[in-house]
């Protein structure tokens, strides 16, 4: 991170702290992307999502105090909106622990749909957000923050908490089912 970046987040969290409003709001228009890209690849009820943003800037801003600029502060703010979206699944779900068996979820993905139903889909970009909703939530987190996001492997380890060779891993893997799948969609047409 360039000292000029590292200086500026410092300045806009020292005039945050010092209660300046503007500069929070400031705050939430340049990470808004990050955490509604995260929280939509996460969790599927709308009724919820607008909700947990809110949660996530209200845990930044009670936090703000403890970030120690040890990493930028986007990736520190993706790390508490990854939480808090996975945190609200356990809850929803009632499951301590969401990963599932990936080996045994890309099994019966790679098989469970047939041609008429994949037919239904009316555009390849639709057919392909429902695809990636689909998928086991690391899956998705790791698509967005490395696409959308345009994160690297690295920053993407600190927000999710896994290590560099299991975020180029399971991107490999999440790319190659939507690849497949996209495949036998086309196919379809």
């Amino acid at each position: 991170m360039s000292n000029h970046r590292m200086q500026n987040e410092k300045d806009t969290i020292e005039r945050i702290l010092n209660g300046d409003l503007n500069s929070f709001k400031i705050l939430i228009s340049q990470h808004e992307r990050l955490v509604i890209g995260m929280i939509r690849r996460i969790i599927k009820d709308p009724n919820d999502i607008d909700d947990l943003c809110q949660e996530v800037f209200i845990k930044v801003f009670k936090s703000l105090r403890t970030f120690k600029h040890r990493s930028k502060l986007s990736t520190w703010i993706g790390q508490i909106a990854f939480t808090t979206a996975v945190n609200h699944v356990k809850k929803v779900s009632g499951k301590k622990n969401v990963t599932v068996n990936l080996e045994a979820f890309e099994n019966n993905y790679q098989t469970s749909d047939n041609p008429e139903s994949i037919l239904i889909q009316k555009s390849t970009s639709a057919f392909i957000q429902g695809e990636v909703a689909k998928l086991p939530i690391p899956y998705r987190a790791i698509l967005t923050l490395y696409h959308l996001q345009e994160l690297s492997y690295t920053e993407i380890g600190e927000i999710t908490g896994l290590p560099d060779g299991t975020v180029k891993s399971y991107l490999f893997r999440a790319r190659k089912l939507l690849k497949d799948k996209l495949a036998t969609h086309l196919k379809a047409l």
